[in-house]
């Protein structure tokens, strides 16, 4: 099997030593293994997303030496596939509209008879509010209202099959290896995740997994701060008939403090270093490849 993988920034602002790393790391994983690195822009956010940015990002990843295979993947191409995947798990009752807000989330999750509020990889973990007792009836899939996953039914349509994924990196507390998930650790630990966001046609959970499919993606090369999420992925996958891939999670690239790098740390921009004379092997160095 080829070694296919990929960088999917979000062009909501410049890339910086973190982005590098990842990126830098992938490629020299993929080009180690006579593999293919494939660029992927995930714009579903378009209220974010910048025209300057687009062309920054591949700008700044020709400058660090970084080549990739075919066309550029944009998410704002694909809502089609998006809409038909959640008609898909709707049509299985597999999905339920939700219309609480993020105060009404955390309204209830701090209610007293809930205990305290528990965050799984999708923020706070979602109370049911919106969980109908029985699948809707409609045939179609309501439009521009947001969406959740009922796993504890997601997980009956599997038949409580096992779920596992392969991680030659290591998740926050070092797993590695062969990873299982239990079914117990979605409901109690992930909740109903939204699969469709207002004003977006999908959420980030099954863009990914839709997307890593239709790039044949064989290897999955992600911050560590991504490891809980792949159980939903996991889940996703195993939803939709679609192959898992390979996973490796890898450190991330922090501040003098120990903060995770966001976008926000312009001081960090590749940007501004190439501007003050550094070269693609300075920002090897500086996050140690």
């Amino acid at each position: 099997m080829t070694f296919r993988t990929r960088f999917a920034p979000s062009p909501t602002g410049p890339l910086h030593l973190g982005h590098a790393y990842s990126a830098l790391l992938a490629h020299d994983m993929a080009m180690s293994r006579n593999g293919r690195f494939l660029l992927r822009i995930e714009d579903i956010d378009q209220s974010r997303a910048r025209p300057e940015w687009y062309s920054a990002i591949e700008d700044d990843l020709h400058w660090l030496g970084i080549t990739w295979s075919g066309k550029v993947l944009r998410q704002s191409d694909r809502t089609a596939t998006y809409s038909a995947a959640l008609q898909t798990l709707w049509s299985r009752g597999l999905l339920y509209p939700c219309t609480c807000s993020r105060r009404d989330i955390e309204a209830a999750a701090s209610a007293p008879q809930e205990g305290a509020p528990h965050h799984g990889p999708d923020g706070l973990i979602y109370p049911g509010t919106c969980r109908p007792n029985t699948p809707g009836g409609a045939l179609r899939c309501p439009e521009d209202t947001p969406l959740r996953l009922d796993v504890r039914r997601a997980l009956a349509a599997i038949e409580d099959e096992p779920l596992s994924f392969r991680e030659t990196g290591s998740g926050p507390d070092g797993e590695t290896g062969l990873i299982t998930i239990s079914g117990a650790s979605l409901r109690d630990d992930v909740g109903d995740v939204v699969l469709r966001r207002r004003n977006m046609g999908t959420s980030y959970h099954l863009s990914v997994v839709l997307d890593d499919a239709a790039q044949g993606i064989s290897h999955v090369v992600r911050g560590r701060d991504l490891f809980e999420a792949t159980r939903i992925h996991v889940l996703l996958q195993r939803l939709l008939n679609l192959p898992t891939p390979t996973y490796h999670h890898h450190r991330l690239i922090r501040d003098e403090t120990g903060k995770r790098l966001a976008k926000r740390d312009d001081a960090r921009a590749i940007a501004r270093y190439r501007a003050e004379g550094a070269t693609p092997q300075d920002i090897r160095s500086m996050v140690d490849l």
